[in-house]
């Protein structure tokens, strides 16, 4: 099979294609760097051309109110280059528990991006995950002041990338779900006790304060960001950390 991953040399889109071309496939990363615009359509035609799947691992520049608009007009732009060139499967990915936390921009405008799709003319599969390993040390940074990290205690359960990167990897080279499949690392973890255990891992000396007002995650009501019903993936945290 031939595969388009749009976002291809990103974190998870460079690992898909790995993947997929370890698997015997064929799948060309395209982004930016490569001379494809998901915002203008520029390159859209050719980037798609003879393929069987687009996998659409593109992100929004930025987390705030202005994310609705690159969702929207990037989904249009791929959705009509797919339904031209014959596509017969679109993957996004998405978050577990987006359409459970509305107070935040970039949620509500994945979710868009998720019904924008649903909504549209290909085959589709929706693969939510949860919150990223990697993104760990950026959730630190954004309530780090001084010696001290204030993060509240939301229940999180995280999930190495390379796992992601398999799961889309499987969902991409499978029929259409026509929905959603949730991905979940093994284990849930309070965000204040995560960054306790990050820190410690790296001898950094800073102390995590519980503040249930701090950062992205302060608005998140009980554990919506968790689901112990998911693909469980295999990735425990202390492993990644080693």
């Amino acid at each position: 099979m031939k595969f388009a991953v749009i976002g291809g040399t990103g974190l998870i889109g460079s690992q898909v294609v790995r993947n997929l071309n370890t698997a015997g496939h064929e799948a060309v990363p395209h982004s930016l760097s490569t001379g494809i615009d998901v915002i203008s359509g520029r390159g859209l035609g050719e980037a798609v051309a003879g393929a069987d799947v687009i996998v659409n691992l593109t992100n929004s520049p930025t987390f705030d109110q202005a994310s609705p608009d690159f969702f929207q007009t990037s989904m249009d732009n791929l959705l009509a280059a797919a339904r031209k060139g014959g596509v017969g499967h679109f993957v996004i990915l998405s978050i577990v528990g987006v359409d459970q936390v509305p107070e935040l921009d970039y949620y509500r405008a994945k979710v868009l991006q998720e019904d924008i799709l649903a909504a549209g003319p290909v085959p589709y599969s929706i693969v939510r995950a949860t919150q990223f390993m990697e993104f760990m040390d950026a959730v630190l940074s954004w309530t780090s002041d001084g010696d001290t990290v204030r993060l509240p205690a939301t229940p999180i359960q995280p999930i190495a990338s390379r796992d992601v990167a398999e799961a889309v990897a499987e969902v991409a080279a499978g029929a259409p779900l026509g929905g959603i499949r949730n991905i979940a690392g093994p284990e849930v973890f309070s965000l204040d006790e995560l960054g306790r255990i990050t820190l410690a891992h790296k001898g950094d000396g800073r102390t995590v304060v519980t503040d249930p007002t701090a950062g992205m995650f302060a608005v998140v009501k009980g554990d919506v960001l968790t689901d112990k019903d998911a693909h469980l993936a295999p990735t425990r945290y202390a492993d990644w950390l080693s």
